[in-house]
């Protein structure tokens, strides 16, 4: 470039300067990037034309001439020219044959989240993810198109910079804003290349790196936000005065001595939920620091966040430090690390909204007449726990160290061949501290003096992920390109675990600091040892022809410890096509379709639903006589299986992609079938062999559905912009095979025992049973009429016996529901406003049920707990045509599962709110700083429901595959309002 020139200027997008946006001299190697405020300098000819390119924005061309400065505005691109994160590798949105939903940053840090998972919910079609409690640090259950197992594992893998970290790993470990990018891969184009673990879909974390920070001094970023939870809306409960005349009512009706003989206004009137629940604040720092230059570039953050909850006594408390760096140690060899190093301290509740809400009377007095704690409840006649005395006198608390890495090392000894390496060590260790004291007052009170107890379990995992893998690509003339993907993969993890426990500790002053303080009688210890390694190979071929027609092939072949030897090792294929029909000749004098694809793919994958040493015959202690003295032994406790092998997937998809009206509108729809056989399930087995049950392959079940996402530019101009996002899916599972027996009743609750919950060949995975509610009984004749020969009395609960046989029971249990929802959508609208930023996002569910838990005692059963506010309107002697069961009626009448305890679990939420303003530092003349923004935020502000617990997404059994949907006064989900200032300087 001898007669080269000197040409600077700016690149920006919508106003704003863009950062790390590429400019090169056309037809050479000569290039640079913009800095921080999105500036370059680059010296080129008067002929020569400058390319500015930046990934989501369309590339412009500029024709140097005389020009010294050249200011350049990108307009965003369509979305089908978004560069995502697949596995093994990146690829552009438009040559995508699989289905892959991305999430990007901004959606992740709009309303700030403990969790990551808790930020994805509706983001993603065909994706539902559930908040099942409101407790600092509680996860989510996530299904990807439904669930695949019955008894396995139907979370999605988790891959966090390329590391596999399984489906169980703690995201609390994970700094949100650390996050670049989210994509949950779907169908089986995508995740066969995961093999053995993709069945439930896969989710691949990347974050961030100092590529886009541009060249110069170090870029420092500083996010700080403080929230206020607080209560939501509470489930309607009796009155103090209403529940005493509940109780008293009851009493009455089995002849029984009234508990509340005065007047109300003598007795307590203690709101236990305002007692042991409060508002309760969040704090959280993080700073970040990233840099770049020709060869390196880093990105290092240090995060504090700290979460008390609003039930009293729970907690969290985050140290988070991360560490990035790629370098480029020659043309031909690059390098770098990432370290992500958490410090989890979580205070575990000591006491429970359900006990508070529902558990004592509001007449219970919290302390004795000397001052001391109550621990007596004399209207059961018995021993209560206070939960205020539980709170001051216990511990439980979950001490977490994690350290996930990744190093890695690529070379490519020509320009067309990678070859990749890379090492990832997990070490995680988790101590449980609990104690609880032998001054609590419900001890107390019977004189129980026998000292307090305590344990302390700890669990170790050592874990490592070695993958290799060499890619090609290449170009052969202008029609044909091919990259094509091998490699090699060995995971190895081991889990120790011990539990020490002992009781009749002397002082509570050293709590469960010397376990050696106690009665050695009462002394126990326990230890646990697992094991699984996996080795696979795998490859991948993408083709693409004249770049409108798509061909992709996948296989890998993976071997897992957890089968026995001759089941080890299967093969998961699958194939995906895609036709670019916009770029066929007969759509080129059109000007309503910017992009349209078809695509379609088929493939398996697998699920090691099993736990290690699942194929072999495990021990238990059995005792026994030996020449008359007792001496310990083992028995079997489950046969051996070595014929387990893996449960496997076959999915289908088809889809069609298409950006509208000049990328203004961009559209996906997928409809996808799949089916999962050799189902691992634990099947009744003849008693002559000595057990009850075998865990074996059997069964097979299908889940079939359609996704639609549109994004949608409503409004762009100079100073203000709106965006629509839309995301609607839709799931329907059923069983197919039960390998031989037409249903399978689930004790899912001991309490309520077997009659509610079945597997049934026809119907989803699992299906609420009981028998129908019919009311009340409204006269004597009736129950005389009826031919009932249980015990029945008027005003009492009236179930249906279906088959006849004068008696209302598990027998007549019909199909009354199913958790599963018949829809799933997010809704979100953003404006902009000059310097302003206004979103709202709505996400809800349609068409589901839950089942009531607390249905039992607060609805049907017992005077002594509190009522939901419907039995205001029970049956009295006034009230004769009431249809809500009169008090005291459980004491002649059984309660079986019923459809009174299934309800409604549609719901709308209104899941974010979030207003900013982004302060203009260039005009304001705030000389090193780059940008600022102040933001105010709410989270989950409203609630429409028809549930009795308000929240339907609660769950009393977390992530369990079959007890999803039960409710029973969970940890409630707060709402949340945050403050929060965002500065880089």
């Amino acid at each position: 470039m001898t007669n080269a020139q000197t040409v600077s200027g700016t690149v920006t997008a919508d106003g704003q300067p863009l950062p790390g946006a590429t400019v090169l001299v056309k037809g050479t190697t000569q290039g640079t990037s913009t800095d921080f405020d999105g500036n370059f300098t680059i010296k080129a000819e008067a002929l020569s034309t400058l390319v500015i390119s930046y990934i989501g924005y369309s590339t412009k061309e500029v024709l140097v001439g005389n020009q010294t400065q050249i200011n350049v505005s990108l307009e965003q691109d369509n979305k089908l020219d978004e560069v995502v994160v697949i596995g093994y590798g990146t690829q552009r949105k438009s040559d995508l044959t699989g289905s892959v939903s991305s999430v990007s940053a901004e959606d992740l840090t709009a309303v700030p989240v403990s969790r990551v998972d808790q930020a994805l919910q509706g983001r993603a079609s065909g994706v539902q993810v559930t908040q099942t409690s409101g407790a600092p640090g509680a996860g989510t259950v996530i299904r990807v198109r439904g669930g695949n197992s019955i008894t396995g594992n139907n979370e999605p893998l988790w891959v966090i910079d390329g590391i596999i970290v399984g489906t169980n790993f703690n995201l609390n470990n994970i700094n949100s804003n650390d996050i670049k990018s989210i994509e949950i891969l779907k169908d089986a184009s995508s995740i066969a290349i995961y093999g053995s673990r993709g069945a439930n879909g896969v989710v691949l974390v990347t974050t961030k790196n100092g590529a886009g920070a541009g060249a110069g001094k170090p870029q420092i970023s500083l996010n700080l936000y403080t929230s206020s939870q607080m209560l939501p809306e509470l489930p309607d409960r009796l009155s103090q005065r209403e529940q005493i005349e509940f109780t008293n009512e009851s009493a009455r009706f089995r002849s029984a001595a009234e508990p509340f003989p005065g007047d109300p206004s003598t007795y307590p009137d203690n709101d236990w939920v305002d007692l042991v629940l409060g508002t309760a604040p969040i704090y959280n720092a993080d700073i970040s620091i990233a840099g770049a230059t020709d060869n390196l570039n880093y990105y290092t953050s240090l995060n504090y966040f700290n979460q008390e909850g609003i039930v009293k006594s729970s907690g969290l408390e985050k140290y988070i430090y991360r560490a990035n760096l790629d370098l480029k140690l020659s043309d031909k060899v690059k390098t770098g690390f990432r370290l992500n190093y958490s410090r989890l301290e979580q205070d575990n509740a000591l006491a429970s909204f359900s006990q508070a809400a529902f558990g004592i009377l509001r007449t219970q007095p919290v302390f004795n007449d000397d001052g001391s704690y109550n621990g007596f409840d004399d209207v059961v006649g018995s021993p209560f726990n206070n939960p205020l005395a539980a709170i001051a006198l216990n511990t439980n608390e979950t001490l977490t160290n994690n350290l996930l890495a990744t190093m890695y090392l690529e070379y490519s000894p020509a320009p067309k061949w990678i070859i990749r390496s890379t090492f990832n060590p997990e070490f995680n260790n988790v101590k449980q501290n609990r104690f609880t004291s032998s001054q609590l007052p419900g001890n107390l009170a019977i004189g129980v003096t026998d000292g307090g107890t305590a344990s302390v379990r700890t669990e170790t995992l050592s874990a490592w992920n070695n993958e290799n893998t060499v890619q090609y690509s290449s170009n052969f003339g202008e029609d044909h390109n091919v990259t094509a993907l091998a490699g090699l993969s060995f995971q190895k993890e081991v889990r120790e675990s011990s539990l020490a426990s002992a009781a009749g500790i002397t002082s509570d002053a050293t709590g469960f600091n010397r376990l050696q303080n106690s009665r050695p009688t009462l002394a126990s210890n326990t230890s646990g040892f697992g094991q699984r390694t996996i080795e696979s190979l795998f490859g991948r071929i993408n083709y693409i022809y004249k770049d409108k027609y798509l061909l992709t092939l996948v296989g890998r072949r993976d071997g897992s410890s957890v089968f026995a030897p001759g089941n080890k090792y299967a093969f998961f294929p699958s194939v995906a096509g895609a036709w670019k029909i916009s770029e066929e000749p007969f759509m080129q004098n059109q000007n309503t379709f910017q992009n349209l694809k078809l695509r379609a793919s088929w493939g398996k994958s697998g699920n090691q639903a099993i736990d290690n040493f699942s194929t072999l015959a495990t021990y238990t202690s059995a005792n026994t006589t030996l020449n008359g003295a007792e001496v310990p032994g083992l028995t079997i406790d489950r046969p051996a299986n070595p014929d387990l092998k893996w449960e496997t997937t076959s999915s289908f998809d088809i889809a069609l992609e298409a950006s509208l009206f000049g990328g203004k509108v961009f559209t996906e729809f997928n409809y996808y079938y799949k089916k999962t056989e050799d189902l691992l399930l634990d099947v009744t087995i003849p008693r002559q062999t000595g057990f009850n049950s075998q865990v074996q392959n059997v069964g097979s079940l299908e889940n079939q559905g359609w996704e639609l996402l549109v994004n949608s530019t409503n409004v762009r101009t100079a100073n203000f912009n709106w965006n629509s996002t839309v995301t609607l899916s839709a799931n329907r599972n059923k069983i197919l095979d039960l390998g031989g027996v037409d249903f399978i009743d689930i004790v899912v609750d001991p309490i309520i025992g077997s009659g509610n919950t079945r597997l049934i060949v026809g119907e989803s995975v699992p299906v609420y049973t009981g028998v129908r509610y019919l009311g009340t009984w409204k006269s004597q004749e009736d129950i005389d009429d009826s031919g009932r020969t249980d015990p029945q009395v008027v005003g009492g609960s009236h179930f249906e016996d279906l088959n006849g046989d004068g008696i209302a029971s598990t027998q007549d249990a019909v199909v009354l529901g199913s958790p599963f929802p018949d829809l799933i959508f997010g809704i979100e609208n953003s404006f902009s406003y000059k310097n302003w930023d206004f979103s709202f996002y709505f996400q809800g569910t349609s068409g589901n049920e839950v089942y009531n838990l607390s249905m039992r005692n607060n609805y049907f059963n017992r005077g002594e707990a509190v009522k939901f506010g419907d039995l205001r309107n029970r049956w009295t002697v006034d009230n004769p045509t009431s249809n809500i069961p009169r008090a005291g009626a459980d004491s002649v009448t059984n309660t079986p599962p019923n459809s009174e305890y299934v309800e409604d679990g549609s719901h709308i939420r209104l899941k974010t709110v979030r207003l900013a303003y982004n302060f203009p530092v260039d005009k304001m003349g705030l000389d090193g700083i780059k940008n600022a923004t102040v933001y105010f935020s709410g989270s989950n502000l409203l609630l429409f429901s028809n549930t009795r617990l308000i929240d339907p997404e609660a769950s009393n059994f977390g992530r369990s595959n079959i007890a999803q949907g039960y409710l029973s006064a969970q940890y409630p989900n707060p709402r949340v309002i945050t403050l929060g200032l965002n500065v880089t300087f």
